[in-house]
C-alpha cells in the first residue's frame, strides 16, 4: 500500500473519530431532566460528584497528530491544555498557549516585592464544592511540599489547620464592629428569594436585581453581605443571582462570618498558576507570550442551512507575535480553544502619589486588544455572543482595588484587634473582607494569611482594598475614589477605622498600588439567551470557547470553579472523550441544606411548617435534618406552632406579587 493510502486511511480514521454522531452527553444538565434509574441509563445522574466520576477515558491514539492552539493562558487556558493532555490523550508537545502578556495566569495575578509595593488586582474566595477545580489540582504538584503531596492536599491542610472565620465582617461609626449575626429580611423578602428560587431560568433575561427586589431587602444585612462577598451591584443581572443562590445554597448559614470559606496560603498566582504552569512545562506544553490574536479565519459550509446551523471549521489563527504578523494554519486534525472577553483587560493603574488613568468613552468601551477577537467572532455569526452586551457599560461594571504593601504602624495595630489571630501569626487574619456599611464608596478590605506572597519579610503585611460604589465623593476624602491618590485612599481607609489622627504614621509606612479595572464585573451585567455562546458553538467542529463569557447550564461566573468547569467541557466535547462533567453540587437538591437555608434566612427563628416537621420526626432517623435548638437564634423567638401561624398570615397574598 502506498504511503498516500495509508495517509488516506489515517485521514479517514479520524473523521470517523471526530465528526461521527456523538450522542455523549458531555455537559448533562439536573436541572431539567427527570433522572432515574433503568437499563437505558448506564451513566451517573448528571450531578454525581466524586471519584466514580474520575475514571481514565476510553484508550485512544486518535489525536497523535492533533495540535492544539489555546487562546489566553488564564485559569481557563491552562485547564484547557491540563484535560487536553490527561483525557484527550493529546501530545503536550502539540499543545500552545498563545498569550499576548509575559506572564500565565490572566486575572489570577500577584506580584511585586516589600521594596516597591505587591499587587494583586483580586482574590479568590473558595469554598468545598469545587469539584472540577479541585479534580484538577488533586493532580498537580504542591508548591511546597514534597511529593507526592499535591496543590489540593497542600490546600486542604492549611484550611483543615486553620479554619476560616470572621469576628469583624461589619464595621460602622469609624471602626466599631457592628453587629453581624442577622440577615434583618423581612418575610416578603424571604418569600422573594424563594420565589427567585423557583423561577425558570428563562423567565428572567435582562432583568436587573433591582426590577425584583425591595428597597427594603436592599438595604438589609444579607445584601450587603452578598453584594460585597460575591461583588454584585443592585443593576446587575437577576438571573446570575439566581445561579448564585442555587449554587452556594449550602454555603448559605456561613455568610456572615466567612465561615463556608476556605483560602490558599499564598496569594493566587503563587498558589495555582505557578505549580499549573511548571507542570505543563515540565509535560512539554509550548507558551508563546507576547502574542495577540484577533481574529480566526473560519471557514462556513452553509450548505442550504442557516447560519446558526452551518459547519465551521477554523482554518486560520489570525495573530501578531511582538507586533508582527504571525498566522497559524490549521488543518484538519487540528483544534482551537478561545478565551472569550477579560474581566482585567485595559485595567489603569496608580500608586501612593497618582490615581489611575480614566480615559474610557463610548468609542472606546470593549475596543481594547482583550476583546478584538471575541468582537470579530461576534461579526461572523450570532452563534459567538453579543460581546457589546457586556463591555460597553464600563460605569456599571467596574470596581477599584488597591493592594496595601504595610509596614508597622497605626493600621496594623487596628488590624490586630479585627483579625482570628495575629495577622503576623501565619494563621487567619480577617477570615475574609470586613465592609464599612456607612461607607459612601462601600468600602472593604481584607488581611488574608501572611505571608500572601512566599517571599515576603516577617515585618510585612500584605491588605487588599477595594470598593462598590465609587462614584460618590468619600466620607472623608470629598472625590470619587477613582480620582483618588493610593494614599488618599489609605485615608479614607484609617479614617472609617478611626485612626485619622494617625494617618500620617500610617502613609509613611504603608507602599499602596492602585487598580481602575472597567470590566471587573461585566460578566455580571444583565443578559438573555443568545448573549453569551455556547462552548462549542452550533455547527464549529474544531472550536472551543472557554472561561467567564459562555454558557453553562447552571454553573455561575467569576469563579475559579466556572473557567476550568467551561475547559473541561470544551476539550471532551471537541475531542469527544467518553466522560462527563458533572452539573454543580446537588447541595441545592439536598433536604437538609434546603431546611437549613429557610432557616437562616428567617434568622435562626424557624420556618414555615417547622412545628409540624419536628412533630412528625420526633425520635426518628430523620429528626437531625432539622436545625438544632442551639443553631437557632433564641431572640425574638415564639413557640414554633405560633411562628407558623404568624407567618402564614404574613405572607398570604404575596406569592403572586
Amino acid at each position: 500500500m502506498s504511503d498516500n493510502q495509508n495517509n488516506l486511511n489515517e485521514d479517514l480514521a479520524f473523521n470517523n473519530h471526530n465528526n461521527k454522531t456523538n450522542s455523549f452527553i458531555h455537559q448533562p444538565d439536573a436541572s431539567s431532566t427527570y433522572f432515574h434509574n433503568s437499563p437505558s441509563q448506564s451513566l451517573p445522574f448528571a450531578d454525581k460528584i466524586g471519584n466514580y466520576q474520575r475514571n481514565i477515558g476510553r484508550p485512544t491514539d486518535a489525536y497523535q497528530d492533533s495540535k492544539v492552539y489555546i487562546v489566553g493562558s488564564g485559569i481557563a487556558g491552562l485547564a484547557s491544555a491540563y484535560y487536553s493532555i490527561r483525557d484527550g490523550k493529546v501530545p503536550a508537545e502539540n499543545i500552545t498557549l498563545l498569550e499576548k502578556l509575559d506572564i500565565a495566569g490572566g486575572s489570577l495575578d500577584g506580584k511585586g516585592t516589600a521594596e516597591s509595593g505587591y499587587m494583586v488586582r483580586g482574590g479568590r474566595e473558595m469554598e468545598f464544592t469545587y469539584e472540577n477545580f479541585w479534580d484538577l489540582f488533586q493532580d498537580i504538584p504542591a508548591l511546597e511540599m514534597p511529593e507526592p503531596y499535591s496543590t489540593l492536599d497542600e490546600y486542604r491542610i492549611v484550611n483543615d489547620d486553620d479554619p476560616n472565620y470572621s469576628i469583624a465582617r461589619l464595621l460602622h461609626n469609624q471602626g466599631e464592629i457592628k453587629d453581624f449575626s442577622y440577615f434583618g429580611l423581612a418575610k416578603a423578602d424571604q418569600l422573594a428569594i424563594i420565589r427567585l428560587l423557583l423561577k425558570r431560568k428563562e423567565t428572567l433575561d435582562d432583568l436587573t436585581v433591582e426590577d425584583y427586589f425591595s428597597e427594603r431587602f436592599l438595604n438589609s444585612n444579607f445584601w450587603t453581605f452578598w453584594r460585597t462577598m460575591f461583588a454584585f451591584e443592585n443593576w446587575h443581572s437577576l438571573l446570575e443571582l439566581k445561579l448564585y443562590m442555587h449554587r452556594f445554597l449550602q454555603d448559605l448559614d456561613g455568610l456572615h462570618d466567612m465561615s463556608a470559606l476556605v483560602f490558599p496560603k499564598y496569594n493566587q498566582y503563587d498558589g495555582f498558576v505557578l505549580p499549573l504552569r511548571n507542570y505543563l512545562i515540565e509535560k512539554g506544553v509550548h507558551f508563546q507570550y507576547d502574542t495577540l490574536v484577533t481574529d480566526l479565519d473560519i471557514d462556513v459550509d452553509v450548505n442550504g442551512t442557516a447560519d446558526d446551523t452551518a459547519k465551521k471549521q477554523v482554518r486560520t489563527i489570525i495573530a501578531q507575535t511582538a507586533g508582527k504578523p504571525a498566522n497559524i494554519s490549521i488543518t484538519d486534525k487540528d483544534f482551537v480553544i478561545v478565551t472569550t472577553g477579560s474581566m482585567t483587560e485595559d485595567t489603569r493603574y496608580g500608586d501612593n502619589e497618582t490615581s489611575p488613568k480614566l480615559d474610557f468613552n463610548k468609542d472606546t468601551m470593549g475596543q481594547s486588544s482583550g476583546w478584538q477577537l471575541w468582537n470579530n467572532l461576534a461579526k461572523k455569526s450570532t452563534v459567538f455572543g453579543h460581546p457589546e452586551k457586556f463591555n460597553t457599560h464600563v460605569d456599571q461594571s467596574s470596581w477599584m482595588s488597591a493592594t496595601l504593601t504595610c509596614k508597622p504602624s497605626a493600621l496594623t495595630n487596628k488590624l490586630k484587634t479585627l483579625s482570628v489571630n495575629d495577622p503576623y501569626s501565619g494563621k487567619t487574619a480577617t477570615g475574609g473582607i470586613i465592609t464599612f456599611t456607612d461607607s459612601n464608596w462601600l468600602m472593604s478590605f481584607t488581611c488574608n494569611r501572611q505571608p500572601h506572597f512566599p517571599d515576603q519579610p516577617k515585618d510585612t503585611l500584605v491588605l487588599w482594598v477595594y470598593s462598590l460604589l465609587m462614584d460618590k465623593d468619600g466620607n472623608h476624602v470629598k472625590k470619587p475614589m477613582p480620582k483618588c491618590t493610593g494614599s488618599e485612599i489609605l485615608s479614607e481607609l484609617c479614617y472609617h477605622l478611626g485612626i485619622s489622627s494617625e494617618s500620617d504614621n500610617v502613609i509613611d509606612n504603608t507602599i499602596v498600588k492602585t487598580a481602575y479595572m472597567p470590566y471587573i464585573t461585566s460578566m455580571f451585567m444583565p443578559r438573555a439567551k443568545g448573549d453569551r455562546p455556547d462552548i462549542v458553538p452550533k455547527g464549529c467542529t474544531n472550536l472551543g470557547l472557554v472561561g467567564q463569557f459562555v454558557e453553562t447550564n447552571n454553573d455561575v461566573v467569576f469563579t475559579v470553579e466556572s473557567s476550568i468547569r467551561t475547559a473541561r467541557i470544551a476539550v471532551y466535547s471537541l475531542l469527544n472523550v467518553k466522560k462527563q462533567v458533572p452539573d454543580i453540587d446537588p447541595s441545592q437538591y439536598d433536604i437538609r441544606h434546603l431546611l437549613r437555608a429557610a432557616n437562616t434566612l428567617n434568622d435562626g427563628k424557624g420556618f414555615i411548617g417547622e412545628s409540624i416537621l419536628r412533630h412528625l420526626l420526633k425520635n426518628t432517623y430523620y429528626e437531625h435534618v432539622l436545625p438544632t435548638p442551639d443553631l437557632t437564634s433564641n431572640k425574638n423567638n415564639k413557640p414554633s406552632n405560633l411562628l407558623f401561624s404568624q407567618q402564614w398570615e404574613a405572607i398570604k397574598g404575596l406569592w403572586n406579587k
